[in-house]
């Protein structure tokens, strides 16, 4: 009790202190605290300008404990400050180029090389342009671990993407379809997570080890559907390009019961082009064992190349091509298959819009016995995501995401639609 009192009488002291000072004499007072190492003070009388009416000074403000929280190794609590400057002052490019350092300490690569991009799209005063070296060498000064997670509410028209049909035409008869072998509406938890170890080989290169989790639960078991997967690779650098091949193992869970595991090896190389744009490969080859039907054990081939371009300040947009080869025992599961997706994001605000449209092709290479026709697949997909960063906690912030999928197969199976939403939190960052 006398340790709370205590902190309760600095505090009132503090509030006593400070409301007698006007606005430069209060950031004289932050700044004496901070270079005095009384940080608990200054952070105090910072967040006290951080709420001044007037954009400049708080912009100040936030801009002096961000900087302040950096030297206490708190990063994270430093960029969700220069994030709520942005959200103001989406062309303030210092304060980007800030921020994208801050990702780069936090292990967020591909964030801080975004803010970047973002920052240079604007086009640089000439004190500000000579930082950007720096900064894009802070990319390289990599955090040694990491982990991130993402938890949502989903609700979900077809769970199991399934066809609504009831009965299904074979060679033979028409057969009836148990309800579930059909589209099953839902709500669900949707659970992602992310770890991750990097440790230094030499002054170009590094080892990194990544445990990924992914998960779609339902109050009906028999539609949970698990993931994990671990990978490790070096990391390295070639001028400006960054290459990471890697092997990796990843096993699935459906309903409860073992699915399927994989074994695998990929390559990614991220190639800038020019100060707003990067180019990115990946490229894999990976043998499946389907613990449920052996004829759907082989290889499976896939690349996809994407071109990413800062478009402003604010906005950014990116396109992907790839292709999926698998090579299964039976031809009639064996397919190939090609997409292309087109992705545009904006902020307004404190809010940031992510909108994405896609189309695949996808053909078996021979018909399945029981089925009159070769399986050929057109698949359409569409989804809009908010991301609200004025109700942020901790580095998180609520997201809602609305997707549509519609799948149009000559085999009834694989026919379906399918309406799905997301509500749940994320990092902001």
């Amino acid at each position: 009790m006398a340790a709370s009192e205590a902190q309760h009488n600095d505090r009132s002291n503090l509030s006593e202190d400070t409301a007698s000072l006007d606005v430069a004499e209060l950031f004289a007072f932050a700044d004496n605290a901070r270079d005095s190492g009384d940080y608990d003070t200054a952070e105090t009388a910072y967040r006290a300008l951080a709420t001044n009416p007037e954009l400049e000074l708080r912009t100040e403000a936030r801009f002096r404990l961000a900087l302040m929280l950096e030297q206490q190794k708190r990063p994270t609590d430093a960029a969700v400050l220069l994030r709520q400057i942005l959200d103001e002052k989406p062309d303030a490019a210092r304060v980007r180029l800030e921020l994208a350092r801050m990702l780069a300490l936090m292990g967020d690569l591909s964030g801080a090389a975004r803010e970047l991009r973002q920052a240079q799209a604007t086009g640089l005063p000439s004190e500000v342009a000579r930082l950007v070296n720096i900064y894009t060498s802070a990319l390289r000064s990599q955090k040694p671990f990491g982990a991130s997670v993402e938890i949502a509410l989903a609700p979900d028209s077809n769970i199991n993407r399934a066809t609504e049909s009831t009965t299904l035409d074979t060679i033979i008869a028409q057969f009836d379809l148990s309800e579930d072998a059909q589209a099953k509406s839902g709500i669900g938890l949707s659970l992602k997570g992310q770890a991750y170890a990097r440790a230094g080989i030499d002054k170009r290169s590094s080892l990194l080890v990544r445990l990924s989790a992914d998960g779609d639960l339902y109050q009906e078991g028999q539609f949970n559907d698990i993931s994990l997967g671990l990978q490790a690779g070096p990391e390295m650098r070639s001028g400006k390009d960054r290459i990471r091949p890697s092997a990796g193992y990843s096993y699935r869970w459906y309903g409860g019961t073992p699915y399927a595991d994989t074994i695998s090896a990929a390559i990614n190389i991220q190639h800038p082009m020019g100060n707003r744009a990067q180019m990115s490969f990946n490229g894999s080859i990976g043998y499946s064992n389907n613990r449920r039907n052996d004829l759907q054990d082989g290889e499976t081939f896939a690349a996809a190349l994407s071109y990413e371009r800062a478009l402003s300040a604010k906005a950014g947009a990116s396109l992907t091509i790839s292709g999926i080869r698998q090579s299964l025992k039976d031809p009639g599961y064996s397919t190939a298959s090609g997409a292309i997706s087109a992705l545009v994001y904006r902020e307004f605000g404190k809010t940031t819009l992510v909108g994405l449209l896609g189309y695949g092709h996808l053909e078996a290479d021979e018909r399945l016995f029981l089925f009159p026709r070769r399986r050929t697949d057109n698949r359409y997909n569409g989804s809009i995501s908010g991301t609200f960063r004025q109700f942020s906690y901790k580095g998180f912030a609520p997201l809602l995401r609305v997707s549509y999928e519609r799948s149009k197969s000559t085999v009834e199976l694989y026919d379906y639609s399918r309406v799905a939403s997301e509500i749940g939190i994320t990092r902001a960052f």
